[in-house]
């Protein structure tokens, strides 16, 4: 994939991608989008740390290349911070699109001002130790989802999905055919026409309407006037 289709990933957002691959790759946890208005997609470099130690985040910073989305990760997330402003400041350095973190973060306020689009399930001041090895560039689960190196991550306000990276085009292909899709239905509701009636729903609420038995030009009963 180009940098044009990974931008292409991060302007659809979390919400569109997940859709466009049929509701696949949700990552169903909590996040903190530590840079409001932040949004960004790229490939997985992994970092699978020790129980509350970031070792391996100061040793993927050395592998980590230009675009790709750090993911952090512990055997049981907990509040414990992995990265901090020094740390994001060496991933900003070597050119990371971003960094999901499934434990903690801490040096909001640094961190914000940096600028580096951060997402991470806590927010806390405990520190990680750096005593124990851990693994770099392996499958972690995360929010039920399976993140392998390589699988992109897209990341926005509304949370993180992933895309698995031999279903890059076509979900590509899908997000902005629903993209396409949402903008003739919303120009319709501007119109003021109703997604009851558009997407079929008020037969499931009402069900099927029977068919009319009057005959063309009847009378109804006892009167002179014409049904209206």
């Amino acid at each position: 994939m180009s940098a044009n289709d990974y931008a292409q990933l991060a302007r659809l957002g979390s919400a569109t991608v997940y859709e466009g691959a049929g509701r696949r790759g949700l990552i169903d946890v909590p996040l903190t989008q530590v840079v409001p208005g932040s949004r960004a997609a790229g490939p997985a470099r992994i970092a699978r740390c020790a129980q509350d130690d970031n070792l391996m985040v100061h040793a993927v910073m050395e592998v980590v290349q230009p675009g790709d989305v750090l993911v952090l990760t512990m055997p049981e997330p907990a509040p414990v911070a992995l990265v901090g402003d020094l740390l994001a400041t060496q991933a900003k350095a070597h050119g990371a699109a971003a960094i999901l973190v499934d434990a903690s973060v801490r040096d909001l306020e640094d961190l914000a001002e940096l600028g580096l689009p951060i997402w991470a399930r806590y927010v806390r001041i405990r520190g990680a130790v750096k005593k124990t090895p851990g693994d770099l560039d392996v499958p972690v689960e995360i929010g039920g989802a399976t993140i392998r190196p390589g699988d992109v991550v897209v990341l926005d306000a509304d949370g993180a999905a992933v895309v698995e990276r031999e279903r890059l085009a076509e979900t590509l292909e899908g997000a902005l055919a629903r993209e396409e899709s949402e903008k003739v239905k919303r120009e319709k509701l501007r119109a003021g026409a109703l997604s009851y009636d558009l997407d079929g729903l008020r037969a499931i609420v009402e069900g099927p309407q029977p068919p009319s038995t009057a005959s063309p030009g009847a009378q109804p009963p006892g009167g002179e006037t014409p049904w209206a």
